[in-house]
């Protein structure tokens, strides 16, 4: 069974800054893309970004490219999210999702593990 915590969210002023962090139990963490979506009230689950199992590639939004990036630490079992410039509209409920390949992939279908989620929250 795959574990998956994500820490890091908070309050943040409009373009300010903040780091969320999905740590994962396991030990084939490094065999995984791992992913990003998030989740404001009424609405559906959204992709905001991904990254291949060994981080040479990354993919994101339109809504956040250039915001935001994605990297991860195999020897930590840890996946990050860096939100820079954020904006009220990117408040919502962040969650981190391990892929069932190790390329990354937009849809939500793509990936089987998902953390309980942790709150941004940007004021204006």
């Amino acid at each position: 069974q795959v574990q998956l915590v994500e820490s890091g969210g908070g309050l943040v002023q409009a373009e300010g800054s903040l780091r969320l962090s999905c740590a994962a139990s396991g030990r084939t963490f490094g065999s995984y893309a791992m992913g990003w979506f998030r989740q404001a009230p009424g609405k559906e689950r959204e992709f905001v970004a991904s990254i291949t199992w060994n981080g040479g590639t990354t993919y994101f939004a339109d809504s956040v490219k250039g915001r935001f990036t994605i990297s991860r630490d195999n020897a930590k079992n840890t996946v990050f999210l860096q939100m820079n410039s954020l904006r009220p509209e990117d408040t919502a409920v962040y969650y981190c999702a391990r892929g069932i390949t190790g390329v990354g992939a937009r849809s939500r279908y793509e990936y089987d593990y998902w953390g309980q989620g942790t709150q941004v929250t940007v004021s204006s």
